[in-house]
């Protein structure tokens, strides 16, 4: 199932434009072009799904196992990598621009200017207890 306004779907299509680091028939991976840091890859599904929710479980565990295999080779490449990032945004609020999944995967070092900034505040366990109920509640 493919978009045809989707620029990951055109990737998919024809990966020739774009730096690609691994593929099969399930995923892409490549370089992405506004790096976080140099090494920084998406792996993206070859069939068109918009977020996490849609996105079939083995297409997930596939884009995970090749996340690691990807993770593995940044640490042992001469790139400069001393841990690794993954981001997977999943909607407008949390900051998803291509409404395709898709999963960052960015090596890290210390002064690297990538920062994750947010209001960390404690929540009381009533809090934690009424939101894990709500949670619980929901699972299938």
């Amino acid at each position: 199932m493919e978009n045809q306004d989707c620029v990951f779907c055109g990737i998919v299509e024809d990966p020739s434009e774009s730096d690609v680091v691994w593929k099969d028939d399930g995923v892409i991976a490549f370089m992405d072009i506004n790096p976080v840091t140099d090494g920084h890859v998406l792996v993206i599904p070859r069939r068109h799904h918009v977020g996490l929710i849609d996105l079939p479980e083995a297409t997930a565990a596939h884009m995970m196992r090749v996340a690691q295999s990807i993770a593995r080779a940044l640490r042992a490449s001469q790139l400069r990598c001393e841990g690794i990032n993954l981001f997977f945004a999943d909607g407008e609020a949390a900051f998803q621009e291509i409404f395709h999944s898709h999963l960052h995967i960015f090596p890290r070092y210390e002064g690297d200017g990538f920062v994750v900034e947010a209001l960390w505040e404690g929540r009381s366990r009533e809090s934690l207890r009424a939101s894990a109920e709500a949670i619980r509640r929901e699972l299938v």
